[in-house]
């Protein structure tokens, strides 16, 4: 259970190759932290040194797309573990041009969306039968209005993004809470050889941003916040101009 000051003992890091999900570990070191768990499809791969100062941190594995084992993988974590404080979903791919190709659209939608929710509901049955913790959702921009060139993982984060901010309405009451992520392009392995956008960050600024929005008990969080208002403008923005803006 987190102390006074949110100072969490657990974390749990769905996705624990993710640059991003790593960072938020580091942000949220403390001498109350006692255990880091990275969940990932290759644990032998995943470097566990260097995240914290104070807790254990140990590699799992878990995959995305296995829907029908993520109740009981979540389970038994709590089981092995004990309580979750804070989960970060940080699994995903990034698809770009991917129009033309139905199938691995549809492996795209798997992974962003439909493993989102069977793993995010596992982890919220979890929660409410704790009485407390955080799941934090890393979500996009991308799914506040999808553009022409990424129409498809567009898409799959406007899906998870509305899966998770219902899910937070449905958790409220119970204890348990859910953070959405909302940042734009982050400098990452996972964009790598994509061109940088306007308003670009660092891992490191999403976890410092994702580390406020925990303690001050935030259902959103937009990285950098001047995107909350960009977007409001662009949301609104005729099909024509929206189109070439993404040339």
């Amino acid at each position: 259970m987190q102390n006074a000051i949110h100072q969490p003992q657990s974390i749990l890091v769905l996705g624990g190759a993710s640059d991003i999900g790593r960072a938020i570990v580091r942000a949220l070191d403390s001498p109350t932290l006692r255990r880091v768990i990275l969940a990932c499809r290759n644990p032998d791969d995943v470097e566990t040194t260097g995240l914290s100062d104070h807790a254990e941190v140990v590699a799992v594995a878990f995959d995305a797309t296995e829907h029908a084992a993520h109740e009981s993988f979540v389970q038994s974590m709590a089981a092995t573990y004990g309580d979750l404080d804070i989960v970060v979903q940080a699994f995903g791919r990034l698809g770009a041009d991917d129009g033309d190709d139905p199938e691995a659209a549809a492996r795209l939608a798997e992974v962003n969306y439909v493993g989102a929710v069977s793993s995010g509901l596992a982890v919220a049955r979890q929660l409410r039968a704790q009485g407390h913790g955080t799941l934090v959702v890393l979500s996009s921009v991308a799914g506040v209005r999808t553009r022409p060139s990424n129409f498809v993982y567009g898409s799959t984060k406007a899906a998870q993004d509305a899966f998770a901010t219902g899910l937070g309405h449905w958790l409220h009451g119970s204890g348990a809470h859910v953070l959405t992520v909302r940042p734009g392009y982050v400098r990452s392995s996972m964009s790598a050889g994509v061109p940088e956008a306007p308003f670009a960050v660092d891992p490191a600024d999403v976890a410092a941003a994702t580390v406020k929005g925990l303690r001050r008990g935030s259902d959103v969080v937009w990285v950098p916040g001047i995107l909350r208002w960009v977007f409001g403008i662009l949301r609104f923005v005729p099909g024509p101009i929206w189109r070439r803006l993404d040339r």
